[in-house]
């Protein structure tokens, strides 16, 4: 059955802007002397500017202000973004949606330029869109506060909305909420207990009711 509201998460979900973001961010690391780790992709998945700045600065030695850093980071990534393709499946099925009416968001961890240039890249901007930034909350994902707020924009109990992230991190946040939550990641793997897993789009579909 379709439900009365998704919301979804950006980056990795709705459009397929990891490799941008992982791109961006070894730019900046090289262009500040700092060699980016194997296992970067992994470590920051999901995980808002503010907690990713803090964890180069304890474990790789980075001592730019935060504002300098994230300039910097931006500053690779923006030029980046037009080149942005949407997850194969994701938006046909937010549009399907919209055109039944269901309640919709975009929750996302990265900060509102980043979320307004990639949602622009793809052609996912309508009026009266209802888009959660990290800078529109006090807490990001893992915390419930980003799809809480939907819920309140959308006027929607959360126990009635469907939350949809690649991330462990924003699945955790879409549970913590008190929705039905759809693990969707980009490759299989396991999901915080309580979430549906699923891997792809056509699975994706059917738990919607589409």
């Amino acid at each position: 059955m379709t439900p009365k509201a998704v919301f979804w998460d950006m980056d990795g979900t709705l459009v397929d802007s990891e490799p941008l973001h992982e791109a961006a961010l070894v730019a900046a690391l090289r262009s500040v002397g700092i060699a980016p780790p194997v296992d970067l992709h992994e470590r920051v998945l999901g995980i808002a500017a503010g907690p990713v700045y803090e964890m180069l600065r304890s474990e790789f030695g980075l001592d730019l202000p935060f504002d300098d850093w994230i300039v910097r980071k931006y500053d690779h990534y923006l030029p980046m973004a037009e080149t942005l393709k949407p997850r194969p499946g994701a938006i046909e099925a937010f549009n399907a949606l919209r055109a039944l009416g269901v309640q919709q968001a975009v929750v996302s961890n990265s900060d509102r330029v980043i979320v307004d240039a990639n949602l622009s890249a793809v052609g996912l901007i309508y009026p009266g869109m209802r888009t959660i930034s990290r800078n529109d909350v006090r807490e990001g994902k893992p915390h419930p506060e980003p799809f809480l707020r939907a819920a309140w924009l959308a006027g929607v109990d959360p126990a009635d909305a469907v939350a949809v992230d690649d991330s462990v991190t924003g699945a955790t946040s879409g549970l913590a909420a008190g929705m039905r939550t759809i693990f969707w990641p980009e490759a299989p793997m396991e999901g915080p207990p309580g979430a549906v897993v699923i891997n792809s789009a056509e699975e994706l579909r059917a738990q919607l009711g589409l």
